[in-house]
């Protein structure tokens, strides 16, 4: 499907269209390739010909699996699922995505879709537009993909034998703080037959084949093989979990776990703990030479226990005799020399052999056998502060909290428990000042666990001035508590109560039916800067289920505000520059090679529709571009593209400019004169600025 080292050479535009034409499975106006977890902190492209993660094909307009979310920090190439078994006598095996270990492109991926497919998107959540009764989640992805196909969009793919298998994928993402960088990839392969092929399928084996590339596409864009050649990998055989993190690549701006974990099986082994099926193995990307790390090139080599089969069945070995260690054909390399030498590499977390209970065999005996399997796709930031190429139980704490509670979503039948609603909020933005308004909602939740309405009190998050100009941005860990408000007189944290935040009475905005209960107000914010508000609802904890207080979204309902002032159409309003004069670089500029791209200042008191025109002093013109306040975000230039998310909202009476002219060059120092035209009364006011470089 993608070939890593040479797909970047080509341009964008090339690059596509050969994607199209001989990369993706399916029917190309069938195939969904732009659907991706946007709830929660992870990023994760799911499509419905079986593959997760998506190449960096949309890079950087489209996350693969990015966390946290809007930091450039990706953590997987691709993936998907393998099955393989014994179909009258010969051993075949279906891969949605392999690592290309073969010049034909053509070959590995297998899975297509049926005419008119789509993915549905639903979400438990009611005031989604996706709301749906019978979501699991906060945003569930629902497709399905068979191997009956023997072209993919007109095109052969070579080697590819059918098992006769249908999928049915359904992906669960959460956007609770304890549960915000998973998610769950639940897979149901049902016996379809091939043709008038109705024979059983035995001696199953599935798995997750994932190439995980753990970088920071901010500081290094997806090209060429050092960008894929420095991770380290590990696998942790209690939690049933293979992992990758950054060794070498972006030191201090990674700093990042991805794991694939095995949630479960049904149907469940008979007197047998899941983990005894469990199987991990790993190679070397395209490698065809390596005894140990080599890619399989065929279903089935048993001579050289090189083909995918075998590979499905576990290779690697965790505690090996110790006259092997130095001796690799005595036996299987050590799981620990793997992390701690760094290399591009594919995962393959399995099980196997399957069980057919009822025919007390290995086997979808007949048609319409199901069998189901889980895992969860788990990022996590490193834990403490010890060097970033060390890899301990220690630093994967925060991993392996994330990966109980993704077992526990699983164990529980999808449900967790639950924190107060998210408060529906509203920021106000004026003149170095904004105000946050949210309503009483939280205070009605009912936990679904303990079926009680257990709200607590209300917390208020800021980001500090200057803290979006990193390239390892991590927005939970930016946002700092401001202000925290809980119910009184019941021996429950602070009992505080709501005096300070309450109004007397609800308070009511323009076509908004909400009534409004709290406020509090943010004075002498800094104009020109990006700050994110958050507030977020949190509850009394549950004695009985052994939990602590929980917390609504951070993220939920953050508002990304870009302080400054309202249009103002007041004709004796003067417009203005800042910083006037600008010396080289302004607070909020950004840093790094893209510097010269992302310097910006503003013009402010704008009306809420103009023309902006700058011109040289000897009356040329600089650049030209038009104000409307009710659409304008910043979107038009380098620094919100790098630092924010689209989701920015500016007060109405500001416009950046990144001092690019219409010609696409920085411009020079000098004194430069501006013209602001109303678009609704025709008047034109005047100003200048100097730019010293």
């Amino acid at each position: 499907m993608i070939h890593k080292r040479a797909v970047f050479a080509l341009s964008s535009s090339a690059l596509i269209l050969l994607l199209m034409s001989f990369l993706i499975p399916g029917d190309i106006q069938d195939d969904v390739n732009n659907k991706f977890t946007s709830v929660g902190n992870i990023g994760l492209t799911v499509t419905n010909y079986g593959t997760i993660g998506n190449g960096f094909l949309s890079f950087p307009y489209q996350p693969s699996c990015q966390y946290p979310k809007n930091s450039g920090i990706e953590n997987l190439f691709v993936g998907g699922l393998w099955i393989g078994g014994s179909k009258n006598g010969a051993i075949k095996v279906t891969t949605a995505a392999v690592d290309v270990s073969t010049a034909n492109r053509t070959e590995g991926f297998e899975f297509t879709n049926a005419d008119g497919s789509l993915i549905l998107e639903r979400s438990s959540l009611q005031n989604s537009p996706n709301y749906r009764p019978d979501a699991v989640s906060h945003q569930d992805f629902v497709c399905e993909f068979f191997d009956t196909n023997l072209t993919s969009g007109g095109t052969v793919i070579q080697n590819h034998t059918p098992l006769g298998v249908k999928v049915l994928l359904e992906t669960y993402c959460y956007d609770f703080n304890f549960a915000n960088n998973w998610v769950i990839l639940n897979y149901k392969i049902l016996n379809i037959g091939y043709r008038n092929d109705t024979a059983a399928i035995d001696s199953i084996y599935l798995g997750l084949w994932c190439d995980g590339v753990v970088r920071n596409t901010n500081l290094t864009p997806p090209a060429g093989t050092s960008f894929y050649n420095k991770g380290a990998d590990g696998y942790d055989s209690t939690l049933r979990m293979a992992y990758e993190y950054d060794y070498n690549g972006d030191p201090g701006f990674t700093d990042t776990y991805i794991g694939f974990k095995l949630l479960g099986i049904n149907p469940r082994p008979k007197n047998q703990n899941i983990n005894d099926r469990t199987k991990f193995t790993i190679w070397q990307f395209r490698n065809t030479t390596d005894p140990l790390y080599f890619s399989p090139t065929v279903d089935n080599d048993p001579s050289q226990n090189g083909g995918k089969y075998q590979k499905l069945h576990g290779y690697l070995t965790i505690n090996p005799a110790p006259d092997s260690i130095n001796n690799p054909s005595i036996s299987p390399p050590r799981i620990d020399v793997l992390r701690h030498t760094p290399n591009n590499r594919s995962t393959l977390l399995s099980y196997g052999p399957i069980r057919n209970e009822k025919a007390e065999s290995y086997s979808l005996r007949y048609i319409q056998d199901t069998i189901n399997i889980v895992y969860a796709v788990v990022c996590a930031k490193k834990y403490g502060t010890d060097p970033t190429t060390w890899d301990s139980s220690f630093q994967r704490t925060n991993l392996n909290v994330s990966a109980n509670w993704a077992q526990r979503a699983y164990d529980n039948g999808y449900k967790l428990p639950s924190p107060p609603d998210q408060p529906k909020l509203k920021a106000i933005i004026k003149d170095k000042n904004v105000t946050l308004y949210w309503a009483a909602n939280s205070e009605r939740s009912v936990d679904p666990i303990s079926n009680l309405e257990d709200f607590e009190g209300y917390r208020i998050y800021r980001t500090n001035p200057g803290s979006d100009l990193t390239l390892n941005q991590d927005l939970l860990s930016q946002l700092k508590i401001v202000g925290e408000f809980d119910s009184a007189h019941n021996n429950i944290y602070n009992n505080t109560g709501f005096n300070f935040i309450k109004l007397n009475e609800p308070f009511y905005f323009d076509g908004d039916t909400t009534p409004y209960l709290y406020k509090f107000d943010f004075p002498n914010q800094l104009n020109g800067f990006q700050y994110v508000y958050s507030v977020t609802a949190f509850d009394k904890g549950d004695v009985v289920q052994n939990l602590e207080s929980l917390e609504s979204s951070i993220l939920g309902n953050s508002q990304r505000i870009i302080v400054g002032t309202p249009a103002n159409n007041n004709p004796d309003a003067e417009i203005g520059v800042y910083p006037n004069p600008y010396y080289g670089s302004a607070l909020w500029d950004g840093e790094g090679n893209k510097k010269e791209l992302l310097r910006k200042i503003y013009f402010f008191n704008l009306p809420s529709k103009c023309e902006i025109s700058i011109w040289t002093i000897s009356g040329d013109l600089v650049d030209r571009f038009e104000h409307d306040a009710s659409t304008y975000n910043g979107s038009d230039i380098e620094w919100f593209t790098t630092y924010s998310d689209g989701t920015q909202k500016f007060a109405g009476g500001e416009h950046a400019w990144d001092l690019i002219t219409q010609n696409e060059q920085a411009i020079a120092t000098g004194l430069y004169v501006f013209t602001v035209k109303d678009l609704n009364s025709g008047e034109i006011k005047k100003g200048k600025f100097v730019i010293v470089k």
